[in-house]
């Protein structure tokens, strides 16, 4: 016989469950049965994968502990995991026993939340076991908590190697009529290899920019790339701009979305303004088109956009402030 033990606490040193879980497992390798624990908390990157070790498994511990509100994050990921990417046909062979402990209110809860899940995903659910922990040294010296621990390892072991049945349950029907993975119906080697990309954190970063690059590569194609095609604010510009004498400056403007920067250059009284890279800039600023597009239409001045953060520059910040008297929108 195999267990497999998923356990979803933070590995403290005085976690209860940890010392339920060594109880018990002491109890189980004296019946001879083969036992391998799964810390989640060190298989955080790669929780999706963790359901395909049910495979030899004849039955499972869920282990947690309730140490604010609720079973936690970690395996709260896991069950997901379950769900979206477990054998479901293997699961509904596999027995579980769940075991919350806690060190504040809501073990009862967390172990009915565990039961309740394992039945929906089409399980075998085992009597659990849960408890309340004020002091873990009071509770380690207490020989009939001790007792009641090691009772429940070997119910677990009878269930278990005598396929005890249960009595049908609510939560079969609601699953059968309500509850269905919106997804699309892989076989559990497509599964598992799913739950493998997933979990694999370059392969879905390398997919988000394929992604990107080809919706570029068709917006392109179809003729709505803007900044290439169009030159936006240039007009703006040209037509609210009151030349200043003797003063010279020059800057670039970075507008989100844009693959070149808006050149402006004032020599004097003569304006210069195109989008393409150029040297010796005075001031160079990054701002986002719609920040751009408020400055323009008379809604926002350039000044206030530094102030917000809404826009953010670096260079000669009196050049900067002059932006407002020589462009007035």
């Amino acid at each position: 016989m195999k267990i497999n033990i998923y356990y979803g606490g933070r590995g403290l040193l005085d976690d209860p469950t940890l010392y339920v879980l060594g109880k018990m497992e002491d109890v189980l390798r004296e019946l001879r049965v083969s036992i391998k624990r799964f810390n989640i908390y060190e298989h955080k990157n790669e929780i999706a994968t963790l359901p395909q070790t049910f495979k030899e498994a004849d039955g499972i511990i869920l282990a947690t502990t309730v140490e604010w509100l609720g079973i936690g994050g970690y395996m709260q990921q896991f069950l997901d995991a379950c769900w979206l990417y477990g054998d479901k046909e293997k699961i509904s062979n596999t027995y579980m026993q769940p075991i919350v402990m806690s060190t504040t209110y809501g073990e009862r809860e967390g172990e009915m939340t565990l039961a309740n899940a394992w039945e929906m995903l089409g399980g075998l659910p085992c009597a659990g076991l849960c408890g309340y922990v004020e002091d873990l040294v009071t509770f380690q010296m207490n020989k009939d908590y001790t007792l009641i621990i090691e009772k429940k390892a070997e119910n677990l072991y009878r269930t278990i190697s005598q396929k005890i049945k249960n009595l049908p349950t609510s939560n079969q029907a609601v699953r059968q009529s309500v509850l269905r993975t919106q997804q699309l119906n892989l076989t559990p080697q497509e599964s598992e290899q799913l739950s493998k990309y997933v979990s694999d954190d370059t392969y879905v970063k390398q997919q988000k920019e394929d992604i990107e690059e080809l919706a570029s590569m068709f917006k392109d194609m179809l003729g709505q790339s803007d900044y290439e095609m169009e030159t936006p604010f240039v007009k703006e510009f040209e037509s609210h701009f009151v030349p200043p004498e003797e003063f010279q400056a020059s800057y670039s403007f970075m507008v989100e979305g844009a693959k070149k920067p808006l050149y402006v250059g004032i020599n004097n009284g003569e304006l210069t303004i195109h989008y393409g890279e150029e040297d010796n800039i005075d001031v160079m600023a990054k701002l986002s088109s719609d920040v751009m597009q408020s400055i323009v239409d008379g809604r926002m001045t350039f000044q206030r956009a530094f102030m917000t953060g809404e826009m953010t520059a670096k260079g000669n910040f009196k050049t900067l402030r002059m932006l407002d008297q020589i462009f007035i929108f």
